[in-house]
C-alpha cells in the first residue's frame, strides 16, 4: 500500500535532488527519508529512484508517480478536511501565496475576518509573483494562490489564455496601471498621457511578468522601452522615480500602500487593466476553510 508520507517524501527528494536535502526540506533525518523511499519502493514493487555516486535521478516507474503525487495529496487534503467539518471538529488550514500589492491590500482584512470568524481555522501567508504562485499552488504548497494576468497584446504568447485552465479561478478585481513620473517631469501635471509620449524614458519596471507586459505594450505603441532598472519591490519604484531616474507604471492596487515622495501619478492611455484572482485546485474549492476564505477574499475586494 502506498502511503501518503511516502508520497511527500518521494516528492521532496525529486524536487530537491537528494535524500540530505529532502530532509532538510521535510524537517527529519537523512535515514529516516531513505528508510520511507525504501518502503515505498517495496511497495510499489519496482526501483523508483537510481544512484549514481552523488546523482540521483527518476525511474520511468518514480517519475510517473511523482505525476500523480501532487493530486493524490491533494485530494488526500480534501478529505480530511471535508471529513473534519461534517464531524463538526471546526479546524482546518489555508495557506495563501500572494503577489506584494495584493497581500498589503486585499489579504489583511480577508485574514483577520477568516481568523475572527473561524478561530480554529490555522491561516498563513508567505508570498510570491506568478507565475511561481500559480506553480506552488499545484505543487501542494498552498490551498490557493492570488494571482494576476494581462490581457493579450499584440506578439503574446496565444497559449497565455489556457494558463488556469485546470485551477478554478475566483475573479477579484481589475486593476488598472497607473503612470509615474519624477515631479518636475514635462508631463507631470498632464490629465493623462499616451504611452508612446514616453517613449525616450528610461523605465523602471517590475517583476517578469510585469516586465515581460510593459514591452508588449510599448511595441504595440511603436518602440521599444529601455529598461534601465527592474524591481518588483514597488517603494523602491517610486524612490528610483523621485530620484529622477527613470518612469514607471504602476497598479493602483500598489498606490494604496505607497506614499510617493517626489513622484507623481498620471493616467495612461491606451488602458492597461491587468485581472486579480484567487485560484485554487478543484478538490480544494470544496474544502469549507479554502471556500470561506476565498469568500472573503471576493469581500475585500469590493470594498
Amino acid at each position: 500500500m502506498i502511503e501518503a508520507r511516502h508520497l511527500r517524501v518521494l516528492r521532496a527528494v525529486a524536487a530537491t535532488g537528494s535524500f540530505s536535502a529532502a530532509a532538510r526540506e521535510l524537517g527529519c533525518t537523512q535515514p529516516a527519508v531513505s528508510q520511507q523511499m525504501k518502503a515505498l519502493e517495496q511497495s510499489a514493487r519496482t526501483p523508483l529512484l537510481v544512484r549514481t555516486g552523488r546523482e540521483m535521478r527518476l525511474t520511468e516507474a518514480g517519475e510517473a508517480l511523482v505525476r500523480h503525487a501532487t493530486g493524490i495529496l491533494a485530494g488526500l487534503t480534501a478529505a480530511e478536511e471535508e471529513i473534519a467539518a461534517i464531524a463538526g471538529l471546526r479546524a482546518g488550514r489555508v495557506r495563501l501565496v500572494s503577489f506584494p500589492s495584493g497581500s498589503s491590500t486585499l489579504v489583511p482584512s480577508a485574514l483577520a475576518e477568516m481568523r475572527a470568524a473561524h478561530p480554529g481555522t490555522q491561516i498563513s501567508l508567505v508570498e510570491a509573483e506568478p507565475p511561481r504562485s500559480v506553480e506552488m499552488l499545484r505543487e501542494g504548497d498552498c490551498e490557493i494562490a492570488l494571482a494576476f494576468r494581462y490581457p493579450e497584446v499584440r506578439g503574446a504568447d496565444p497559449a497565455a489564455g489556457a494558463e488556469w485552465d485546470d485551477l478554478v479561478v475566483r475573479p477579484l478585481l481589475t486593476d488598472r496601471l497607473i503612470g509615474v513620473v519624477p515631479e518636475g517631469h514635462r508631463l507631470a501635471g498632464a490629465e493623462r498621457i499616451g504611452i508612446a509620449e514616453l517613449e525616450d524614458e528610461p523605465w523602471i519596471a517590475g517583476c517578469p511578468r510585469c516586465r515581460r507586459h510593459l514591452v508588449e505594450v510599448c511595441e504595440s505603441a511603436g518602440f521599444t522601452p529601455r529598461i534601465d532598472f527592474a524591481t518588483d519591490d514597488y517603494p523602491a519604484v517610486f524612490g528610483l522615480v523621485g530620484a529622477g531616474l527613470g518612469v514607471a507604471v504602476m497598479p493602483e492596487l500598489a498606490l494604496e500602500s505607497v506614499r510617493p515622495k517626489g513622484a507623481r501619478t498620471v493616467p495612461v492611455e491606451p488602458v492597461v487593466q491587468r485581472e486579480i484572482v484567487a485560484l485554487t485546485l478543484p478538490d480544494l474549492a470544496r474544502v469549507p476553510a479554502v471556500g470561506a476564505m476565498l469568500n472573503r477574499l471576493a469581500a475585500a475586494a469590493t470594498r
